[in-house]
């Protein structure tokens, strides 16, 4: 994997009852369209009910769950499935307990207060991706490194067939 193609699994909240839900749908969302080369969503529904696909990639990549309330309903399966998550943002934390768990919204009728909403939680989820990011590049970077320090043992410095350094 080259270190441009570094992705981060974006595990959603699927929770339709409340607000804190709808608005971690919205964010995962936009993350698709903000920084779509690097993200890939993870249906928690499907990845509870043993999608290999999405507990592999969960287990091989980094992975941030957005979760709509306190439950944290998609960071516990996620950690349960295919090991620690990344970063995990609450949607309560940025918008409040109350308002989170307030009854359902459909998205067609958000009004502007819940549009600043999800970019509030955007803006926090965006950060954070970043920072996930940089750290799996650098991680790449380190074990291409590596790679590269274990073929550099030949007797002339290079890979043995006497191309390196003379």
């Amino acid at each position: 994997m080259s270190i441009n193609m570094v992705k981060i699994g974006v595990v959603s909240c699927s929770g339709e009852d409340c607000l804190g839900g709808t608005i971690s749908r919205l964010v995962t969302r936009k993350m698709l369209e903000i920084r779509s080369d690097a993200t890939v969503t993870i249906c928690l529904p499907l990845f509870l009910a043993g999608g290999v696909e999405e507990r592999g990639f969960a287990e091989k990549f980094p992975t941030i769950s957005v979760d709509g309330c306190s439950k944290a309903c998609a960071k516990r399966a996620t950690e349960k499935y295919s090991g620690k998550v990344s970063a995990a943002i609450d949607v309560s934390d940025f918008i409040g307990k109350e308002v989170a768990e307030a009854g359902a919204l459909s998205s067609r009728n958000l009004t502007d207060e819940h549009k600043a909403m999800v970019e509030k939680v955007v803006g926090e989820i965006t950060t954070r991706f970043d920072e996930v990011l940089r750290a799996a590049q650098r991680d790449q970077v380190a074990k291409v490194a590596k790679g590269l320090a274990m073929v550099g043992n030949g007797p002339s410095g290079g890979c043995g067939c006497g191309c390196g350094p003379k």
